[in-house]
């Protein structure tokens, strides 16, 4: 892991000292703040402050009458403050974790960033704070196909969904692979925002598409990335390393089916996200095209009804008259 030099100690407190630990402050907040929960005050109860800061306030519950049912809701307060300030403290060591991992390492100029060095067992405490909330994260996930009582023919895809999360950063975080993990987490994850703000968009109004179309562009490349990343980590640069072996002691696992196995499992998972991909572009594409089919045949019929219609006589009282209102010509009988 690579570190800033800092030519000079900057003095505490000034200008230079909080940019330069300022996630580190923000770290060692949000680590008090979580370490409150377990600490107990007389009378076994939890400490009522540093709830106020984790969990949502103003609850309110409704019940209506003659009914058991509770519906809850909530207001705003002056705690809310306490609430913005924790989860901004979180947003800040995430930052720190991209700014450190990403642009501070600029790993597209230098991918050997990824694999110098591994194993890379000792982390900052950002990294493994975005570690552990991601698992939690997923985990609850797994809980809520059961608690929120999904429909049955929803939850293997969404099973699927889930343990695919759980095994490739469980794997990452587990196997000290976090510099890769985390530089193909980002550009996933930014992709599936712009997904989910298009249907957004696309449920406001209809016509406005154009988001799917900056999203399926971003899918594939995304999908490209991730698959050259992990074919330079697990085929080039980890086979290559100056340490290989086996050691859970020293968390080094850089041996040939470790290695094969994790490139095995991340191309798999590619190529099922392109099969799904490109199948939900051609179910999108035929329901287009029956959609078009049916307004090309009433115009058709349409121009066939006014080409067919002739210059029909009028009837007034049983009596045909032409269209310029002369009678029309009697025919005379031969005489036998």
């Amino acid at each position: 892991m690579r570190f800033r030099r800092k030519n000079k100690s900057p003095a505490v407190l000034s200008h230079e000292f909080v940019i330069q630990n300022h996630a580190d402050a923000a770290s060692f907040l949000v680590m008090v703040l979580l370490l409150g929960l377990l600490v107990e005050v007389l009378g076994g109860a939890p400490a009522k402050s540093t709830i106020i800061f984790i969990a949502v306030q103003y609850n309110v519950t409704y019940t209506i009458d003659d009914n058991s049912e509770q519906f809850h809701f909530y207001d705003y307060g002056p705690k809310d403050f306490a609430t913005i300030f924790f989860y901004m403290l979180v947003a800040i060591n995430l930052h720190a974790v991209i700014q450190e991992y990403i642009l501070d390492e600029e790993f597209m100029m230098n991918p050997t960033s990824l694999w110098k060095d591994y194993p890379h067992s000792r982390m900052l405490f950002q990294v493994k704070f975005f570690y552990i909330c991601q698992i939690a994260y997923w985990l609850h996930a797994l809980l809520e196909l059961y608690f929120q009582r999904i429909r049955k023919e929803d939850i293997p895809r969404q099973l699927c969904y889930i343990c695919l999360y759980i095994a490739h950063i469980s794997g990452a975080y587990i196997l000290n692979l976090q510099r890769l993990g985390l530089i193909l987490m980002v550009p996933h994850y930014l992709v599936e925002l712009i997904f989910h703000a298009s249907r957004l968009f696309y449920f406001s109004d209809e016509n406005k598409q154009k988001g799917f179309t900056i999203w399926a562009l971003l899918f594939v490349m995304v999908r490209l990335l991730t698959l050259t990343l992990s074919v330079l980590t697990f085929g080039f640069g980890l086979a290559r390393a100056e340490n290989p072996g086996f050691s859970i002691a020293d968390g080094n696992f850089n041996v040939l089916p470790v290695r094969i196995g994790c490139l095995g499992a991340v191309c798999l998972t590619q190529a099922w996200m392109m099969w799904k991909f490109i199948n939900f572009q051609l179910k999108k594409w035929r329901e287009h095209v029956k959609n078009q089919i049916p307004k090309k045949k009433i115009t058709n019929t349409k121009n066939k009804r006014t080409k067919k219609e002739p210059n029909r006589a009028t009837f007034v009282n049983g009596a045909a008259k032409s269209e310029c209102g002369a009678s029309p010509r009697i025919r005379k009988s031969k005489p036998v």
